[in-house]
């Protein structure tokens, strides 16, 4: 089962379909396919998100890149154009400089190009060329000292025509604008801002921009993830294009291994909770306040992966609002005992839902044995939410979801709810239980010796029961009657 990005949740809520063309003038070819590099420890590291603009000349690209830039205020963005690497035109081309032909794949220095894109991705501050108009020189002005960034924009009429460049991209874009539109725009931008003869202008029109558009430019619009007609008049795309942006910026790299992995965006207020709850000075009610307070973001996140269905009503006003009907079939199931204080939240959000118990003693890292288990006799016919704060090792909250599908509930009717993962707990849910969905807060770094996570939060029962960590003891907090 596939996870839904952010285009194709907002194309099931519009009646939107993204296999063809759509209502709004926006066409997603295929989707872009992640790529992180490994660093020499085995990690994956944070690659910059490349996104290609490619289309005919007055088609609107700098507009479309300028309107994503303005919705990504928050990101580090960093636009490079392809016109910046035209080569140095020599005395003789100078000469019959009408002659040239700037539509060309052969008048971009595209090796230069392309080490620029290598180095910005690769995290490395690289002097993009400031190319001259005047004197057709790229050496005359100095260059542009561009630093690496979250997202980077390759704008130009041939940025899809090299496989090298094309290949680096995580999305590409083709502005695909009317011809009778981008003549109109060239002859009035040439006219009027460059003082240019319209003959001359529509001379070089016929000889060279619309012949290197048919040859060169047009046959790269089949490498297009998206084509996005009418360029910057589109906000819709230019919305679902920022939305899909900030959604793969925000995944964990976890997310892009395993589709049913759901990790809440960080905003500074999750942030801000996760420093207080993590800080070993906070005291007891605070602790408990700001852990409640991530509950309810991980139970609200985690009920809209359940199925609904659309539902008309009539308003006081008597107008009818078209809205949805979440599924009712569903109760929550708490591994006991961190688990049971995830269950407040779950009850403040679903009136009267039932609620069943799992405790698991651990002994060391395998050892998992089933203590005791209380859970609605209908189980089977509904959507669980498996409650417990922290995924460790892994092996309790196998063991919790075997007895459910044990008991007869469909994996993929599973969601785990967690504020906290470590890297080898997601491995060893998502591998065993690949329909299952989890939805975490955060992804820790790793589990120490003694298999806690790390940096993680302390024992979270102790700390928000208010109980002592007493290996030898098993405390069980009381809990009302299911």
């Amino acid at each position: 089962m596939g996870s839904k990005n952010a285009l194709d949740m907002m194309g099931e809520s519009s009646g939107v379909h993204y296999s063809g063309f759509h209502s709004n003038g926006l066409k997603l070819i295929s989707s872009e396919v992640e790529q992180p590099t490994t660093s020499a420890n085995g990690g994956v590291q944070k690659q910059p998100f490349l996104i290609g603009v490619a289309g005919g000349a007055a088609s609107g690209k700098t507009t479309v890149c300028d309107m994503i830039i303005e919705q990504l205020r928050d990101q580090r963005v960093v636009l490079v154009n392809q016109d910046s690497f035209y080569l140095n035109l020599s005395e003789e081309e100078l000469k019959r400089v009408h002659d040239y032909n700037f539509d060309h794949p052969d008048a971009f220095a595209t090796e230069q190009l392309l080490s620029c894109v290598k180095n910005l991705m690769h995290g490395q501050a690289v002097d993009i060329p400031n190319y001259d108009f005047k004197s057709y020189k790229n050496n005359i002005l100095p260059s542009r000292r561009v630093n690496p960034a979250d997202v980077i924009i390759l704008e130009g009429i041939l940025v899809f025509h090299d496989p090298r460049v094309r290949e680096m991209m995580n999305m590409k874009i083709f502005v695909d604008t009317d011809a009778d539109v981008r003549l109109a725009r060239r002859i009035r931008r040439d006219t009027v801002d460059k003082a240019r003869d319209i003959g001359k202008v529509l001379d070089q029109y016929s000889k060279f921009v619309k012949p290197a558009f048919d040859d060169f430019i047009l046959p790269t619009k089949k490498y297009a993830d998206i084509i996005m007609p009418r360029g910057g008049d589109n906000h819709v795309a230019v919305d679902l294009i920022v939305q899909h942006i900030r959604t793969k910026l925000g995944q964990h790299d976890l997310c892009k291994i395993y589709p049913n992995l759901y990790v809440i965006q960080s905003t500074f207020q999750i942030r801000g909770m996760h420093t207080l709850i993590r800080d070993a000075k906070t005291t007891k009610h605070d602790f408990v306040f700001y852990a409640d307070r991530l509950i309810r973001l991980v139970v609200e996140h985690g009920l809209g992966h359940l199925p609904f269905t659309e539902k008309q009503v009539i308003t006081p006003t008597g107008s009818v609002y078209t809205g949805v009907d979440f599924c009712k079939r569903l109760c929550g199931v708490s591994v006991i005992r961190s688990g049971e204080s995830m269950e407040n939240a779950l009850r403040a959000c679903c009136k009267g839902i039932k609620i069943g118990k799992i405790l698991i003693h651990r002994e060391g890292d395998n050892g998992q044995q089933l203590i005791y288990e209380k859970l609605p006799n209908d189980i089977s016919d509904r959507h669980v939410l498996l409650l417990d704060p922290i995924l460790g090792t892994g092996n309790s909250a196998v063991e919790a979801i075997s007895l459910l599908i044990r008991k007869g509930v469909p994996e993929s009717n599973i969601i785990f709810l967690n504020l906290i993962s470590a890297p080898q707990g997601v491995h060893t849910v998502c591998k065993s239980f690949p329909r299952l969905k989890i939805v975490t807060s955060e992804i820790d770094i790793d589990l120490n010796k003694d298999y806690r996570v790390v940096p993680g939060m302390g024992e979270f029962g102790d700390r928000y029961f208010g109980t002592d960590d007493d290996d030898d003891q098993l405390v069980v907090a009381p809990s009302p009657k299911t």
